[in-house]
């Protein structure tokens, strides 16, 4: 490994809290030092996150993992409660943990205006 950052940021595609999620990111960590990983739905599909932690942590020494959800979620459609997303993203740091014992994992809830909800 002959580069190394901080942590990797799942989060979902939705234009609209790109901006949100730039200006957390600016907030809470240093510029140019986490892996993004965009993916439709954020933790929806626990499989591809792991895959894409996998590969931050080999390849970059991540020791720590963030995973954003948010409100309205397309790929979530109308099951896409608060509560859901809740549980997903529980489940997403549980494997993570099991998976990456080595790893840190927060996890959030991020409201169409832009107010961030920490969960784990």
């Amino acid at each position: 490994m002959t580069h190394k950052c901080e942590a990797i940021v799942v989060h979902c595609m939705d234009y609209r809290l790109q901006s949100h999620i730039n200006l957390w990111l600016e907030k809470n960590l240093t510029f140019g030092s986490y892996d993004r990983a965009v993916m439709a739905g954020g933790v929806y599909d626990v499989y591809d996150v792991i895959r894409q932690v996998d590969i931050s942590a080999r390849l970059h020494g991540i020791s720590k993992v963030i995973l954003i959800n948010h409100e309205d979620c397309g790929m979530y459609g109308p099951g896409g409660t608060e509560e859901h997303h809740e549980e997903d993203l529980s489940e997403a740091e549980d494997k993570i943990r099991r998976i990456f014992p080595h790893l840190e994992v927060d996890t959030y809830y991020l409201n169409l205006d832009g107010t961030f909800e920490q969960k784990s």
